[in-house]
């Protein structure tokens, strides 16, 4: 199975290193930091920022292929564990804001998922989701698609529908999961 790249175009910086990080072997080469993460896939990233460009918590930075602003070059993708403890406080907030900015992709989600083996559904992926919970989406959503994150609470009986989502985000960035619904990581 060959997998298209999928490029990031917008990212929120969580972290500014304005004399990079301290761990870089070559310190006569310091150049200022960002540690950011992609807005549609959450992508944990590090760029170098451009000469005199500043940066701030969380502000959204344009780092597509085209002319950008601020961003010189990406570094490289980071992982959890390699984020800083600034970084780690700003992103549960950061997801939980994206994912009630995105919350036509993740309705979709629940109208269009399909099982990840032939035993196991991507909505039990979902924490607090097991088979009668699924089931029972997948029935609901059969009769009507769901149009918000209100009508999946109310046909359904979910209790916060935007927190599991940002749960299951967490999880897939801190490396905690096997599947990845909705994170690409290094």
């Amino acid at each position: 199975m060959h997998r298209k790249h999928v490029y990031e175009e917008h990212a929120y910086v969580l972290d500014y290193l304005p004399y990079g990080r301290s761990s870089e072997k070559s310190r006569h080469l310091v150049v200022p930091t960002a540690q950011i993460m992609g807005e549609r896939y959450f992508t944990l990233l590090e760029a170098e920022l451009k000469v005199g460009a500043t940066v701030a918590v969380p502000e959204r930075i344009y780092i597509g292929r085209d002319r950008r602003e601020k961003v010189d070059r990406i570094i490289g993708r980071i992982g959890y564990d390699q984020l800083t403890a600034n970084a780690k406080a700003e992103i549960v907030p950061l997801i939980d804001e994206l994912v009630k900015a995105q919350e036509k992709r993740f309705v979709d989600f629940f109208n269009n998922s399909q099982p990840v083996t032939p035993r196991m559904h991507s909505l039990e992926q979902l924490p607090g989701i097991g088979k009668k919970s699924m089931w029972l989406i997948v029935n609901l959503r059969e009769k009507k698609p769901f149009a918000s994150y209100e009508d999946i609470q109310k046909r359904t009986g979910l209790t916060d529908v935007k927190k599991m989502l940002s749960k299951r985000v967490m999880e897939e960035l801190s490396g905690d999961t096997k599947y990845r619904l909705f994170t690409r990581v290094a």
